[in-house]
């Protein structure tokens, strides 16, 4: 179960980029570091695997949240974090609220994917898995978590047997007849 905290905290440092870039519309602007830092620091929390600190300075940042960029960040990191925390259902909510109002959000499919994985629901995970390679057919992450899907409903079963019989003695060479010569 390691492996999704890795591929989570991969998730989050792109949308950590976004909440760093200043929203469309606001003109030329000066901006010297994060303007959300709640969210910036949630994410960079996130992806040092603590869900939990994670998970309340996302919080903070979603509550204090500019513009669409933000919000959408807040609410796919808060996915990936409580999806870290292991509350299935709460990260279900943080990706359907970004799917609902952004459908080409391709982490929170892949994000949700992983919810549905856990959560049993195969049918929906791959579908997840399918719309987030339409989008970003290169992810890296989509293909990671295609590869847990598989091996939960398609695991590989080993063909390859192993002879235990290494040590077991060979029988004596048999005696090769010679004629004698006299």
């Amino acid at each position: 179960m390691q492996r999704w905290h890795i591929l989570l905290a991969v998730l989050t440092l792109a949308a950590t980029q976004i909440c760093m870039a200043q929203d469309q519309g606001l003109g030329s602007k000066t901006v010297l570091g994060p303007r959300n830092i709640f969210l910036y620091d949630g994410a960079n929390t996130l992806m040092a695997g603590d869900g939990e600190e994670g998970v309340r300075l996302t919080m903070l940042g979603l509550r204090s949240a500019h513009g669409r960029r933000e919000l959408v960040a807040a609410h796919a990191n808060l996915c990936a974090g409580f999806l870290m925390l292991e509350q299935f259902q709460t990260a279900l909510g943080h990706c359907d609220w970004v799917l609902e109002r952004y459908d080409n959000h391709w982490r929170s499919y892949n994000n949700r994917a992983l919810v549905y994985l856990f959560l049993g629901r195969y049918e929906e995970s791959e579908a997840d898995i399918r719309r987030g390679q339409e989008l970003n057919p290169r992810s890296e992450s989509l293909k990671e978590v295609k590869g847990m899907y598989l091996d939960e409903v398609a695991p590989v079963t080993e063909e390859i047997q192993i002879d235990e019989r290494r040590h077991v003695t060979r029988p004596p060479t048999p005696s090769i007849a010679v004629d004698e010569i006299e």
